[in-house]
């Protein structure tokens, strides 16, 4: 595509609040305990178990109500697609999600719960209709999980709401996957300070952004699925690219083994249940690679699989302390 997401207004971002009030709830900013400097913004806690139902609800209601009347549909690997489907139900509409074919079961049965349809197809086909916003036979408006700027306003609210608890914060750690989280929030902090750095944070089987922050430009990427199923693609959607090389000061890379870690310490330390990718951006702060001053990372969503919370622990009791074979997939 041709298409390219330009900056968001701050305005657009502060209108997305004041929609939201009485219809979702700030999430807490909570310290990681036996650690001063760090900070963890709960998104984990929101309906659906993630972020992702800020950046749904601000762009379902930019959308003319004749032009839903054929539903909606979506291309996701679980998050996005539970809070369209769940506002789809709400609304009394149909929602068709295309979804890879490693999706979690726990994510899958969320979905149908609440009236999504799903079709399951294999990885290259449904990072297709990522880059093309659309997939032929599948019935509704399309509304893309990252490169809408609705959908960047929506989620941009994160980033006021940080600024507003923590008015002094020097670095805010972001898990990556297409890159309207890190962009919403970003525009929304550094219009409070533009001195505050953004990271991203990827995981070391799928860190696309890494590459073509070296590179200078979107490369591909050698993707491997794992259990870390809500961040990492195959390469730079082009579109958001210019936007996110403008923002971002760099992207931590972690390993498996180090968000496996990461799981069980929010589990230990706050009682936070994280999926790999909410857990992702603790493990990057626990690098000590980010600058001094307060950190906070994006605890972006909490839907990961029991058995994968289990096999995280179980890692703990092995006598060499390596990663489960079931982790990756």
């Amino acid at each position: 595509m041709n298409y390219v997401v330009r900056p968001i207004p701050l305005s657009d971002i502060q209108e997305a609040r004041e929609y939201m009030k009485g219809k979702l709830k700030p999430t807490p900013l909570v310290g990681l305990l036996d650690h001063n400097s760090i900070f963890l913004k709960l998104e984990n806690l929101q309906p659906c178990g993630s972020f992702k139902l800020r950046g749904a609800l601000n762009a379902i209601r930019k959308i003319p109500i004749e032009t839903l009347e054929l539903g909606v549909c979506t291309a996701s690997s679980g998050n996005f697609a539970q809070s369209l489907a769940l506002i789809a139900n709400n609304m009394d509409m149909r929602c068709n999600v295309l979804v890879p074919s490693h999706s979690p079961m726990n994510q899958l049965l969320s979905i149908e719960e609440l009236g999504g349809m799903i079709t399951k197809v294999g990885l290259d086909e449904w990072w297709e209709s990522i880059e093309t916003h659309s997939y032929e036979g599948m019935r509704g408006t399309f509304v893309h999980s990252v490169c809408e700027p609705d959908v960047v306003a929506g989620v941009g609210t994160i980033g006021l709401e940080i600024v507003d608890c923590i008015p002094e914060v020097s670095n805010i750690i972001v898990p990556y996957g297409g890159g309207g989280l890190i962009c919403g929030i970003a525009i929304a902090a550094k219009a409070h300070n533009p001195n505050i750095k953004i990271y991203a944070c990827e995981v070391e089987t799928a860190c696309p952004l890494k590459a073509a922050l070296q590179a200078g430009e979107p490369v591909k990427f050698p993707y491997q699925v794992s259990f870390v199923d809500g961040i990492g693609v195959k390469s730079i959607l082009p579109e958001m690219w210019p936007l996110v090389k403008s923002l971002v000061t760099d992207s931590i890379v972690v390993s498996l083994q180090e968000v496996a870690d990461a799981v069980r310490l929010l589990s230990d330390k706050n009682h936070v249940r994280a999926d790999g990718a909410g857990a992702a951006s603790v493990a990057a702060a626990m690098k000590g690679v980010v600058g001094e001053g307060k950190t906070v990372c994006i605890i972006s969503g909490g839907n990961i699989d029991t058995d994968i919370l289990y096999s995280a622990y179980k890692a703990r009791f092995q006598r060499n302390d390596t990663l489960p074979k079931y982790l990756i997939i």
